[in-house]
């Protein structure tokens, strides 16, 4: 079976223009995130998937793989389901380009499921919030998801709704210091070819837009989304601020 890493990025950011250029450590994030999911050994292949030149020639200078696309994709996904035409893949994955130090297992345990299963056409993963302001942050997204490991639910609120208190979202009672207030959905998708195609022609829903989370469309027409936990603490870059840490991350774990 074989599995491709798709990198979608494109230059317009809203809180962060330039992003994938945006350097950290001296190199740029997309270079960071490129090289961080070429240690996954599960995938044959990594490419960057843009539509920006600068960024397609930015790749080629670290010696990255680079496909150019269409301007007008609406979503990641879109640009994801193009190159998925051109090549040939059974797995999917799609690396957000805002992940600079996406762990290697972490993208390990998200394709595992699709192995396993043929019935799971999507996967994701999730790892655990221990912070309440975290829990409480509308630009971190949220999951539920059923004893299967299967996804209930994304959404930008804080759940579940804590009623009782005393019971932390794995059912067992609250003790010590450490509260598991939830869990924190990171933006790494796994497709079965076939299923991507199929989801890139579907049409925008209500949840999807009301939240601002394209996983909604998915649950929405009744598809299943396996969500994979990992232990997985690197920085997510959106803003000005978020990059400062990402420095300050990669700096201690340099030294």
């Amino acid at each position: 079976m074989s599995v491709v890493a798709i990198i979608p990025a494109r230059f317009g950011s809203t809180r962060l223009p330039g992003k994938p250029l945006a350097e950290i450590g001296g190199r740029p994030m997309i270079q960071h995130v490129y090289e961080s999911a070429a240690k996954a050994k599960v995938l044959d292949r990594v490419i960057v998937a843009t539509d920006d030149r600068r960024i397609e020639a930015a790749v080629k200078k670290f010696g990255g793989e680079v496909m150019m696309t269409a301007v007008d994709h609406a979503s990641g996904t879109d640009r994801l389901a193009e190159v998925a035409r051109k090549i040939k893949a059974d797995l999917l994955v799609n690396v957000q380009g805002d992940l600079p130090f996406i762990g290697a297992q972490t993208i390990s345990r998200a394709v595992q499921p699709l192995r396993r299963s043929a019935e799971i056409p999507m996967g994701t993963v999730c790892t655990a919030i221990y912070d309440e302001t975290e829990w409480r942050n509308p630009n971190i997204v949220k999951v539920l998801t059923d004893k299967a490991g299967l996804a209930l639910f994304f959404t930008r609120a804080a759940i579940p709704f804590r009623r009782n208190d005393a019971i932390d979202p794995n059912g067992k009672k609250v003790a010590g210091r450490q509260r598991l207030w939830g869990y924190r959905h990171l933006g790494l998708y796994v497709y079965r070819r076939e299923f991507l195609l199929k989801f890139s022609r579907l049409r925008p829903t209500a949840l999807e837009q009301i939240e601002s989370l394209e996983q909604l469309r998915a649950l929405e027409n009744g598809y299943r989304i396996y969500v994979a936990q990992v232990d997985e603490r690197s920085v997510e870059v959106d803003t000005p601020a978020d990059l400062l840490r990402a420095e300050n991350y990669l700096q201690r774990r340099t030294n």
